[in-house]
Formats: structure tokens, sequence, C-alpha cells
């Protein structure tokens, strides 16, 4: 079968988008987890502990799109993740200090964590921070007497970070769900505007579609439990699919002025329809989910992308003579994305932000010599920054977290600043470098058998709906089921397409077909909607608001 290359891009690579709508939230959680110990650190006199307490306090970055029952799980996983890669890199530390065979561990660790936090579907920062860490322990001086009060240093400070993760949940326990709302209702919104036909209408049905899908995902991840809120918050979802579905009968004011009240603090707003809308929903709660391993699986070539590439960096540095081949090592792991167009714009944007990181950490480092709690605000800074300025591009935020990473290492001692400049760069380029050349070398050849599969569910789920159409009177579960069914089934064919369209070296991607299931299936949904009557668009008739 032939294969084929992409042109790379550069045009946007590092254009400014809009900051996140809740970038405030990691920004201040993750200042108020580090401070406190850090502090207590300085207090004492003992920051050369901060690498061990930032281990866990760096926990609070996760999971705050998710809600609150979901958050408690995710973060909790991360901070057990997090200690445990922490245990086996100091335990290792405290055994060998080979520096090939601590390259070695690192790499295999960031292979493991990288699979383990795309299976799982941790969000940002993913694997990168459990990476850092993990990396930068490896290389600390270490006895096997001292790793266990260093893991509980780390367990301690997880245990806050969770705190301050879960403590927005007592002002507004549904806020996650009710911003995953309120993105579904705007970008159906701007689906409807189009008719469905207008120029940029198949970027606008993909971005609702995912918009949808992800509010459903929302407030399906409480589980079973329901109350009149999140009832409520489901029948406003159900009018954003019924608008992605047949977005010409759609009217997209309503849609907006419902997502302008779910940013709000005050009540949520309550349409009319009655609980028949939400048949199917039962069905999806019963279903199994899918076991972790069996997501594992279609994640082997980015694990052998990370291994490899992680490896391969950290030795590079490690014959260039560099005394931190960790820096190398993580780079290489923060740039592997879903496939290898997106890989080369993260490394674009990852050498662009740290060379101005280095920039920046030499105008503050003189500041930060000046006594040690100017080093811990200097950091505290940085790490708001970060988040602050991360969701704009990832090389904005870099310009923050590089220096952030710098300051880290005066710690324990103060170190010579030109020298701790060059070898960030070195590593930087290092990591880049060979980074993405392992993502080209090492192919995956598995985005078409996914593409694929992801078809095959896209047609047998329009099958299915087309058959319950063409009955006389189908049952409405059966029905409303079937449409949620082939609703999920192109959102992920759109997702997989837009993942296997970016690869190399593989053979030609099935785009007609694509397209045509697509098309094909979207008509479907439509005729199910249209087919389960009709759906009020004067819904600024709220027939009761409940409270947030």
């Amino acid at each position: 079968m032939s294969t084929a290359t992409r042109p790379l891009p550069l045009a946007g690579v590092l254009r400014l988008g809009r900051p996140s709508d809740i970038w405030f939230k990691p920004a201040l959680s993750v200042v108020a987890a580090v401070a406190p110990p850090n502090l207590v650190l300085l207090a004492l006199g003992r920051l050369d502990l901060a690498m061990y307490t930032m281990a866990g306090s760096l926990c609070a970055l996760y999971g705050h799109n998710r809600p609150y029952p979901a958050r408690a799980r995710t973060l909790a996983g991360v901070i057990l993740g997090m200690v445990a890669g922490l245990a086996v890199a100091l335990s290792t530390a405290a055994l060998t200090t080979n520096a090939v065979v601590l390259v070695t561990v690192g790499a295999l660790l960031a292979a493991v964590q990288k699979a383990l936090c795309d299976a799982a579907r941790v969000g940002p920062p993913g694997n990168v921070v459990l990476t850092f860490i993990s990396s930068a322990s490896l290389f600390a001086p270490q006895t096997p007497g001292q790793v266990p009060g260093h893991v509980a240093l780390a367990l301690a400070t997880g245990a806050w970070a969770w705190l301050v993760g879960m403590a927005p949940g007592l002002l507004r326990p549904h806020g996650p769900e009710r911003r995953a709302t309120a993105h579904a209702l705007d970008a159906t919104a701007a689906y409807a505007d189009t008719r469905g036909t207008a120029d940029g209408h198949a970027k606008a049905r993909a971005a609702a579609a995912a918009a949808v899908q992800a509010a459903w995902q929302s407030l399906l991840a409480t589980g079973a439990r329901t109350d009149r809120t999140r009832r409520a918050l489901e029948h406003l979802v159900v009018r954003a699919e019924v608008a992605l579905a047949a977005p010409a009968d759609a009217d997209p004011a309503p849609l907006r002025g419902w997502a302008r009240a779910l940013r709000g603090t005050g009540r949520v707003p309550r349409v009319a329809g009655a609980d028949d809308e939400l048949l199917g929903l039962d069905a999806e709660l019963a279903a199994p989910h899918r076991p972790l391993w069996r997501r594992l699986g279609p994640l082997a070539p980015l694990a052998a992308r990370t291994a490899l590439g992680c490896a391969l960096a950290g030795y590079a540095s490690l014959a260039l003579g560099v005394g931190r081949p960790y820096w190398a090592l993580v780079t290489a792991a923060s740039l592997y994305q879903a496939n290898v167009t997106l890989t080369w714009s993260r490394g674009v944007q990852r050498v662009v932000g740290n060379v101005l990181g280095v920039l920046v950490f030499a105008a503050v480092v003189p500041l930060a010599h000046l006594h040690p709690a100017v080093l811990v605000l200097c950091c505290l800074a940085f790490n708001f920054g970060a988040e602050a300025l991360i969701s704009r591009n990832y090389w904005l935020g870099s310009v923050c977290v590089t220096p952030m990473a710098l300051l880290v290492t005066e710690f324990a001692r103060a170190q010579d600043a030109g020298q701790l400049i060059t070898e960030r760069v070195v590593d930087t380029l290092v990591g880049a470098l060979v980074g993405f050349g392992t993502a080209v070398v090492v192919t995956n050849r598995r985005a078409g058998d996914r593409l694929e599969h992801a078809l095959t569910a896209v047609e047998r789920a329009r099958e299915q709906a087309a058959r319950l159409l063409a009955e006389p009177q189908p049952a409405p579960r059966a029905l409303e089921t079937a449409r949620r069914t082939l609703s999920a089934a192109l959102a992920e064919l759109r997702a997989t397409a837009d993942a296997a369209s970016g690869e190399w070296w593989q053979r030609a991607l099935p785009q007609e077909r694509v397209v045509l299931a697509e098309q094909s299936g979207h008509r479907t949904l439509a005729a199910t909607v249209r087919r389960q009557g009709p759906h009020t668009w004067d819904s600024a008739r709220t027939t009761e608001d409940v409270r947030p």
C-alpha cells in the first residue's frame, strides 16, 4: 500500500489563542498547594526538601474540568501515580549512580506515565509533570534510608493538593458540568448560525459534536447519582443535540442565552420538556466501561516513541557532557502528541518557550539570590504565570515554566547561572531534535486501523438507526439509544480522522469514505430528531429554575 508524508506546519504554530475559561483555577490552585509546604520548609531552613514536597503539591494542577465526584478519583490516581514514580526514581538513585542506568529507568518511567495518562484521559498537564519529577529525582543524591521520608513528604503534600482541588466544590458543586454544558450550547449555536450549509459549517459541526460529547461525558462521569440540577443540565444538552442534528431548524439565540445563564452563579434554567427526552441515558450508564488495559493497546506506538526518544535524548546529553541529562529526557517526553504533525508543533513551541524562558531566568536570578524567601516567591509567581498563560499557547507558558524549573535547582544551593542557562539550552535542543526524530522513525501504523474501526462503528450505528426509522412505530427508548450511539460514533470518527491525518508513513487514508460516512450519519441523526417529535425552540420560556 502507498504511504504518505504530510507537510509540517510553521504558520500558526506560535499564534496565541484565547485563554481558557478556567485558567485561573489551576493557577490559583497550584499556588495554594505549593506555598504552605515551601513556606514551612523556608522557616525550618530545609528548602533542600522542596523537590519532594512539590511532587505532591503539583498534583493540584489536574482535574479542573472534571465534575467533583470524578475529580476526586482522578486526583487520587494522579497522586498515587506521582508518588509511585517518585518512589521508583528515588530507590533507583539510592542503588546506583550509573548515569546510563538512570536515564534508561527515566525513559521507561516516562513511557509508562505517558501511556497511563493518555489511557485514563487525565487531561492537562498530562504526563509531563510526573515525568519531570521522576526524572529529576533520579539524579538527586539519595541513600536507601532517606527514601521513605522523602516519599512520605510527597504523599502528605499530595493529600493537601487533593483538598485544594476539591475545595471549590463546597461553593459550586456543579460548576464543571455547568461549564461543559454552556460550551456545548455555545458551540451548537455557532453551528446553527451556519444552517448546516454556510462556509465553515463542517468545522463548526465537528467542534459542536465534540463539545456535546464532552458535555455528556461530564454529566455521566458523576455516575448514576441524579439530582434536579443535573437533570436540568441534561435537558439543556438534549437541546444542544437537537441543534447539532438539525441546524436549519434551530434558533441559536436561546442556546446562547442558556449558556450565559450557566456561566454565572444564578439558577440553572430548566427548559420545557419531558423526561422521555433522556431515554437512553440509563443504557449508557449501565454499559460496561472499556477496561484500562484495552485502552492501553492503541497507545503502544506512542509509548514506544516516548521510551526510545527519551532514552536517546538522555544518552545524547550524556555524550555531550551535560550535567543534567534529565532535562533532555523531559523535553523529549513533552513533545509526544497524538501524531507526528502535532509533535512537530509542540517541539517548535517547546524550543521557543525554553529559549525565552532562560532569558527570563537570567534577568530574575540576581533578585532570587538576595534571600531564600525571594526565591520561594519567585517560584510561586512563575507557577501562577505558567498556568495563566499556557492555555493561550504552550510556548508562552514555557516562558514561565523554564525559569521556575531552573530556580527549583537553587533550593538546595546557589549555582552558577551561566552554566545552568547553557545546559538548559543544549538539553532543550538535544531533546527536541532527538525526540522528534524518534517520532518520525517509530511509525504508528495503528492510526489507520483505528480509523477503519471508527468508520465501521459509524456505519453500523447509522444502519441501526435507519432500521428503526423504517419501522411504523419504533420504540422511543430504542430510537433514542440509537441516536446517542450514532452521535458518539460520529464524534469519535472525527477525532480519530484528525489524529490519523497528521501521522506519517502510513497507507493512504480513506478520506472520501470518511466524508460520506459523516454526511450520511448526520442526515440520519436529523431524521431521528424529526421522528422523535417537535422540540420547542421558544425556550426562553423556561418552566422552572433550579439552584446551582
